[in-house]
């Protein structure tokens, strides 16, 4: 029996994800971020969440050798800002609004929340590795409308009662 990685992908689109920009420093010190929806709460004490990163990316050797990151969740209004760091080479956070968090790595300015990280781990993946991050400080924005992605596209989140 052959595996159809295609019919994966798309079973693999049912689920609701969230919408990340993973940021962190270049080796050479400049701001750097990826569009990234595989991002997941890991455990409440001691905090970690993790994050996974194509082998492929443009920036991976730069996450590779990074003391942490930011995973930063995207609210509606930035999709624009997903879509252009999700396209390979558009890592260089040019012409975005960012601050230097508590950790001193880049997070995005309106962000719907922001956990500032430092690497706790790094695993294998297949073709993707595994990022986990333990949270040195936070910041949430009330009220943001979350940017979500679902099969294959980003789509709105129904009214709450």
């Amino acid at each position: 029996m052959s595996f159809d990685a295609r019919r994966f992908r798309n079973a693999l689109g049912e689920f609701v994800t969230g919408v990340t920009l993973v940021t962190t420093q270049s080796r050479e010190g400049e701001p750097i971020a990826v569009t990234v929806n595989s991002f997941n709460s890991v455990s409440l004490d001691p905090p970690l969440v993790l994050f996974s990163l194509a082998r492929s990316a443009s920036r991976y050797d730069d996450f590779m050798t990074a003391d942490g990151f930011v995973v930063n969740i995207l609210a509606a209004e930035h999709e624009p800002l997903s879509n252009h760091f999700a396209r390979p080479g558009n890592a260089v956070m040019e012409a975005v609004q960012y601050h230097k968090g508590a950790s001193g790595q880049p997070c995005l300015k309106g962000a719907a929340a922001s956990f500032e990280c430092r690497v706790d781990a790094r695993h294998d993946g297949g073709d993707h590795v595994i990022m986990v991050g333990r949270v040195v400080d936070m910041t949430v924005r009330d009220g943001a409308e979350p940017l979500v992605y679902y099969r294959g596209s980003y789509a709105d989140v129904a009214a709450r009662a």
